[in-house]
Formats: structure tokens, sequence, C-alpha cells
């Protein structure tokens, strides 16, 4: 079943980082299609069964217990892992390496704070981070710095340009390397575990920036997260891996303890609690993590 992107209200303030390109007229091709899909390390497989596809401009999240082999998903994408079995494809083709239409966020760590690259160098690699000790025209070096300075502004960052990577808070940390992804102008949008370690102000701030963006340049989203509370008002599909088994559908679909019960063949309860929270438990005994019921759209 492939779902139709809700488009949020965009940020108010917020500069393009220029629109994605490849958007014209045409047949409609996935974004990301896969039928039977499985993924697996050294002949052990993680999760297989797979079969959906993303359009255009949609929001997917992909999320479920600790270990339960979310973020290989992307690792495909990105050409880094081939399917165990199944086929994949992205934009109509195999994936791979280095396809300048995907901007890549990945996991998060925390930059020592004594490093002094600056902000806008740090974006700069998303332009040629690739061509190390190769020359540029001064001309390509102007458009370059246009380009950094239109990604920095579009994440709300123009004002982090010239400070040092290592001395921002994390909250500004992800937006230099949301920044940085964005700079290539993709078509799709990779996140893994982007809102880890943040506080909740800062969770809420990150999500709703992807929302606003995705909303005004049209790419698609998959984004990873292990507590879907922070997105769950922005997302149109959810992705939910656990046991070696994938489901995806819209929240209201997905997380309710009949049908992750018959996905994974066990006793799974969801629960919710006097503010609206909702748990899964029963997937894995030591897990139990909290999600948030659906609310309205901004």
């Amino acid at each position: 079943m492939m779902g139709t992107a809700e488009p949020a209200a965009a940020a108010a303030g917020h500069q393009a980082p220029v629109p994605a390109r490849g958007l014209g007229a045409g047949p409609a091709v996935p974004v990301i299609e896969a039928t039977g899909l499985a993924s697996g390390y050294r002949g052990r497989t993680v999760w297989s069964g797979a079969d959906f596809s993303i359009g255009a401009g949609e929001f997917l999240t992909v999320l479920g217990p600790n270990g339960a082999g979310k973020s290989t998903l992307l690792r495909m994408v990105l050409g880094l892992l081939r399917p165990a079995q199944g086929t994949l494809r992205v934009f109509g083709d195999p994936p791979r390496r280095g396809n300048p239409a995907i901007g890549y966020v990945p996991q998060r760590r925390t930059l020592d704070p004594d490093l002094g690259v600056r902000a806008a160098d740090l974006v700069g690699l998303g332009v040629d981070g690739h061509r190390w000790g190769v020359g540029v025209s001064p001309q390509k070096r102007r458009e370059k710095g246009q380009d950094v300075s239109r990604a920095l502004a579009s994440v709300g960052a123009a004002d982090l340009s010239g400070r040092a990577a290592g001395r921002l808070s994390g909250g500004e940390q992800q937006r230099v390397q949301l920044a940085q992804a964005l700079v290539s102008r993709p078509r799709l949008l990779l996140l893994d575990e982007p809102l880890a370690s943040l506080d909740l102000r800062s969770q809420q701030e990150v999500s709703q920036l992807v929302a606003d963006l995705r909303a005004e340049y049209g790419f698609t989203v998959v984004l990873v997260t292990h507590d879907i509370n922070p997105v769950l008002g922005v997302t149109d599909r959810v992705m939910y891996v656990a046991a070696g088994g994938v489901s995806v559908g819209t929240p209201e679909e997905v997380i309710t303890s009949t049908s992750l019960s018959r996905l994974y063949q066990t006793d799974v309860e969801v629960l919710t609690d006097s503010r609206g929270r909702i748990f899964v438990v029963g997937l894995e005994a030591e897990t139990a993590h909290p999600h948030s019921p659906r609310g309205p759209r901004p």
C-alpha cells in the first residue's frame, strides 16, 4: 500500500536549500520499492518478507526495539549492504553507492569539544568531501559557498556558520548534519536515529524542521527511530521491525495489539497510560519502548 504525503505547514523564515532535482512531470516511479526483501549478515537473516513501496514526498518512520535491524534498510538503500533475499529498487534502479540523489544523516556521535572545524566547512563536505586534494576553480568555490550558506539558512543555522562545530550543542550539531545532507539537493533523505541523545525540546524542533522542509521541497523522508513520539504527528506511515518480521502501514493500522501479535506470532500488548502515551510490550522480554498516539497534523 502506498501512502500519499500530506504536506505540513512550511516553517516561517526558512530559506530554501534549492528544490530537489528531478521532480518534473512523468509517470510516478516509487522512490523505494521492495519485494520479498530480507536483510542479514554473514548468512544470518535479521528480518525478511518485506513488501512495500514508498512514493515521492512520503514520510516513512522505521521503528522497533533496539537491535531489531532498523538501520539495515538504510544501508541497503545506500548500496552498502546487499539484500539477503528479494529485490530492492531505488528510483527504479538497483541501489548504488554514492547516489547524489540521496542525502544521509548517520547516527549522531557527539563531536570532540576541541574540534575547531567550522560548521560551514562540515556542511561543505556534502558538496565535495569525496574529492579531497582535487583543486577547484574560483567559480566552483563561490558556488559551493552559496550552496553551503543556503543549506545552513534552510535549517535555521545561518548564525552557526563560523562557529567551531565541536562547541555546538547537540541540537545545533544535528542541524549542521542535516544541512550537510541537504546541500546536495537530494530527492530522498535518510535519517538514522536523528533524535537520539537530544532533549525533548530539540527532538520536537528537529522533527518539525524535517517535516517542514519535506513539505516545502518535496523530497521523501525515511527516518529510523526507537521512539516515534516526536514524529508521529508528521509521519505518513510506519515500518515496524521486530522479531525478524516487518509490518508497514499507518500507525493506526500497525501499532495495535492485534496487528503486532498476528505479525510476530506472539502475545503483544499495546498499552495506553493516563497521559495518552502508548507502550508496546511483549516483543522482547527486556523491551518496553514508548510511543504516542497519532495526533493532528500541524
